[in-house]
């Protein structure tokens, strides 16, 4: 049972990456799944949350208008598109899953390795 990012990388400023955060061994249909950040010597942050069911999602005021969370029901995979990224997304990426809702810092059920993203020229 684990949650495993993947498909950070480096990038260009105002380059674009998908990162993806699959399950193994559990459904994501009955959970919320978010996407949280921590950039060198910063806390963790929450970016986006998609409450797998039915796709609602939310999204933090940093990244609005450039992140996209998505679903694949059949791949059991949630996506972050992020778009025209700038090097102050520089951070590692993670995610998290929680029944009750948009998972917090301190509140999941899973959580899973993450993965770089580098912006930078």
């Amino acid at each position: 049972v684990q949650l495993q990012a993947s498909g950070g990388g480096l990038v260009q400023p105002e380059g674009s990456l998908r990162l993806s955060c699959a399950a193994s061994g559990f459904s994501l249909n009955v959970y919320h799944i978010g996407w949280f950040r921590q950039a060198p010597g910063k806390e963790s942050e929450g970016v986006s949350c998609i409450r797998f069911s039915n796709g609602n999602t939310y999204d933090a005021d940093s990244v609005k208008g450039r992140f996209t969370i998505s679903r694949d029901n059949a791949k059991n995979t949630v996506y972050l598109q992020m778009n025209n990224l700038k090097p102050e997304d520089t951070a590692y990426y993670y995610c998290e899953a929680r029944f009750a809702g948009c998972p917090t810092l301190n509140e999941y059920e899973y959580w899973g390795q993450g993965t770089q993203v580098t912006v930078s020229s």
